[in-house]
């Protein structure tokens, strides 16, 4: 069982062109957690991060979601530092997090906590969404890809296909709800989902997830990057190229291989999540 074994934390790093830090903290109640937030004004670089730490009891009954830290600042509506925090009901498990607006003229990026019981099952849901291009696939991934991952007929029986299903259903309902826009927004996904005693962690962009088992950094995704063999291979397959522009790039401009939006190269750049199954 997840929650009897020694992995103890989870880690979802995000790595963009965006001059600020996001940094979640999901710590078990035990612990006295604190959340910490580290600016690195001159450096234009996003990184993300999202821990997760479950206590040794059972994973089973646990509680709805409460606030447990009150949210301050503005982060995720255009302003500065934001954090907050939530706890469940029976004290088991426990996140944060915080966020940082850098040099961008306004915050690009999410994040999104949803905790359930489906047919019997306790479900718990994290994700960080990195955007580029502007605001508006990060956004939308907030609120619409955990709900409707939810209500996929087989989340709890073969959630695999059902994270997989979804993250792709989701690209297409953002395009299609930016149909008659010029703007083509694009985002990353680093999600981890708890399904009874079993953790997925699924990816799609350049976004990170580290689990740190008996002290121990152990990665659970790759980047998405053009220059990634496979990655190459698909994209040349379907008619595209990979360029070099200052880095790896995908037909000279986006510089991941996978995300959701992006229209333009959405014939190149999936949507398609790379999954991790720890039980």
């Amino acid at each position: 069982m997840l929650c009897n074994a020694n992995l103890r934390s989870v880690v979802v790093v995000g790595v963009g062109g965006v001059g600020r830090r996001e940094q979640w903290k999901c710590i078990a109640s035990s612990l006295n957690a604190k959340l910490k937030k580290r600016l690195y004004p001159s450096i234009r670089r996003f990184r993300a991060s999202l821990r997760m730490m479950i206590d040794e009891g059972s994973a089973a009954d646990r509680g709805a979601m409460v606030d447990v830290l009150p949210e301050k600042g503005n982060g995720e509506d255009g302003g500065g530092y934001a954090s907050g925090g939530f706890k469940s009901e029976d004290g088991k498990l426990s996140c944060g997090y915080s966020s940082f607006k850098g040099k961008r003229a306004s915050m690009e990026d999410c994040y999104d906590i949803k905790m359930s019981k489906i047919n019997g099952e306790t479900v718990c849901l994290f994700g960080i969404f990195d955007g580029h291009g502007g605001s508006r696939a990060a956004e939308f991934l907030k609120e619409h890809l955990f709900e409707n991952l939810m209500k996929h007929p087989q989340f709890t029986t073969d959630t695999k296909l059902a994270i997989s299903e979804t993250f792709q259903k989701t690209d297409m309902d953002f395009l299609d709800a930016e149909s008659n826009t010029f703007r083509d927004d694009g985002s990353t996904a680093s999600t981890a989902v708890f399904v009874g005693n079993h953790l997925y962690v699924a990816n799609v962009g350049d976004s990170r997830t580290v689990v740190s088992k008996a002290g121990k950094a152990i990665p659970l995704s790759e980047d998405h990057k053009p220059n990634r063999s496979d990655e190459r291979k698909r994209i040349e397959s379907a008619g595209g190229v990979v360029m070099w522009a200052g880095t790896w790039r995908v037909g000279g401009v986006l510089a991941m291989s996978r995300a959701f939006g992006n229209r333009l190269l959405k014939q190149f750049v999936v949507a398609e999540p790379e999954i991790q199954l720890l039980s």
